[in-house]
């Protein structure tokens, strides 16, 4: 899934190794526990978005990283930083897209959610950065049809495995 046409920016992009699962305790399963949001939450949440270039999730592909995420319950803010595969990424934005629309669906709405590319990681970094931060903008994006097919398939491809 190439929305952007037949030819791959990053033909061969390098994989990394996935993280092991979160371990799921008794006090987990607690449904009378309430426990504040953790970057490993919010990392489980996008860890599984597919790239929109390769049949690959962003964990593989090291663009999101459990250390690029900060949590403060107190202020309810979500900041998640990604690194796009190459400095030159004309899917930055729709990466960054796609763990937005993520992270808005399955968190409560109480939660400011930044999402930024990682600092010197990307050529127009701070264009990207104005337009992921610019709610009109995200918004009149999301009510373009072809766009959020393309971000629901980002966000929802079932693995290969499954």
């Amino acid at each position: 899934m190439n929305p952007g046409g037949d030819v791959l920016e990053n033909i061969n992009p390098t994989l990394y190794s996935k993280c092991e699962d979160r371990p799921v305790t008794a006090e987990d399963q607690n449904d009378y526990i309430t426990d504040e949001f953790d970057s490993r939450e919010i990392f489980d949440l996008i860890r599984n978005i597919y790239d929109p270039e390769h049949p690959l999730t962003l964990e593989e592909l090291h663009v999101v990283d459990l250390s690029l995420i900060q949590v403060n319950n107190e202020t309810n803010q979500i900041k998640v930083n990604f690194t796009p595969t190459i400095p030159h990424c004309s899917m930055a934005t729709l990466i960054g897209l796609s763990i937005r629309v993520r992270l808005i669906r399955a968190l409560p709405a109480r939660f400011k959610v930044v999402v930024e590319i990682t600092p010197g990681s990307h050529s127009t970094e701070f264009a990207i950065n104005k337009q992921l931060a610019d709610k009109e903008r995200v918004a009149a994006a999301l009510e373009n049809s072809t766009l959020i097919g393309v971000i629901n398939q980002c966000i929802s491809r079932p693995s290969p495995a499954a």
